[in-house]
């Protein structure tokens, strides 16, 4: 009996040592990203804002078939806001794409 409450009380123990092993390393905290300096932005641009572009500077979407594979499944502006962040890591507004698709087709 004495070996059976012993052989229960060890498997307990031994248990409890993993559980809070398996626990210590599931709640360490991870070490923090090397911090860089940040890039310093231009005085006359809002960090957050993409800066005027002129014709020929955004990627020509105008040739695409809207809504098709070409174009992701996507509006054509759509599409080329996501290519503009691809590109910049910006956004642009929905009304400038919208506005440089129509610039781009012509209209």
């Amino acid at each position: 009996m004495r070996k059976i409450a012993l052989l229960v009380l060890g498997v307990m123990v031994l248990s409890g040592m993993f559980a809070n092993a398996a626990l210590a390393q599931y709640n360490a905290p991870a070490t923090p990203p090397a911090t860089q300096p940040a890039p310093t932005a231009p005085a006359t641009q809002p960090a957050t804002q993409p800066a005027p572009a002129t014709q020929g500077q955004y990627p020509n979407v105008a040739n695409l078939k809207p809504f098709a594979a070409e174009a992701d499944y996507m509006s054509l502006a759509g599409y080329l806001r996501y290519l503009v962040f691809q590109q910049t890591s910006q956004w642009l507004t929905r009304q400038e794409a919208t506005r440089i698709v129509t610039q781009q087709k012509g209209m």
